[in-house]
């Protein structure tokens, strides 16, 4: 048994379910598409469904792919942009803490999806099964670049903070 591909499994296993379930949540969870939808557009993000379904199905398919192992760099891009957009938007206001709803939650999973790209999903994955595993400095750069590249055209295109009013005389 080689240990590093079992490591990699539970790797992928942890931050797919992590991103389905977070997916999942996002469509069918209390809000449902209309609260998702809600929430994005009070964040800034317009307009609010369809960044709503953008994001059930980047989550769910990023997830999927995580689990099995298949396109991995694709499926660690998604994450990272996903994450990358959560932290920006949502989470950066309020610092690094997790339990001051900051930004370390959704680093840790970009920073190990990131790493998870570099090393390749392992033997036990469709990847590997297929063929086309694509690690090293080309799996992080696909991973990597495509992430932050997706965040960086959805914000340009879709993020309209609200002015915060300035008091001056």
């Amino acid at each position: 048994m080689n240990w590093v591909d079992v490591g990699l499994l539970l790797i992928r296993l942890s931050l797919g379910a992590t991103l389905l379930m977070h997916g999942w949540n996002h469509w069918l969870g209390g809000g449902k598409i209309a609260g998702t939808a809600g929430w994005f557009e009070s964040l800034g993000l317009r307009p609010g469904v369809f960044q709503a379904w953008a994001s059930v199905v980047t989550e769910i398919a990023a997830g999927l792919g995580l689990i099995v192992g298949l396109l991995t760099p694709l499926a660690c891009a998604a994450t990272i942009g996903v994450m990358a957009v959560a932290a920006i938007v949502a989470h950066r206001p309020n610092g690094f803490f997790v339990f001051r709803d900051g930004y370390e939650y959704v680093l840790l999973i970009a920073v190990v999806s990131a790493g998870l790209a570099a090393i390749g999903p392992g033997r036990i994955s469709l990847d590997h099964a297929l063929g086309v595993e694509i690690t090293g400095l080309a799996g992080i750069a696909i991973a990597v670049l495509a992430g932050l590249g997706g965040t960086a055209l959805l914000l340009a295109t879709t993020w309209r903070p609200h002015k915060v009013p300035t008091n001056t005389p």
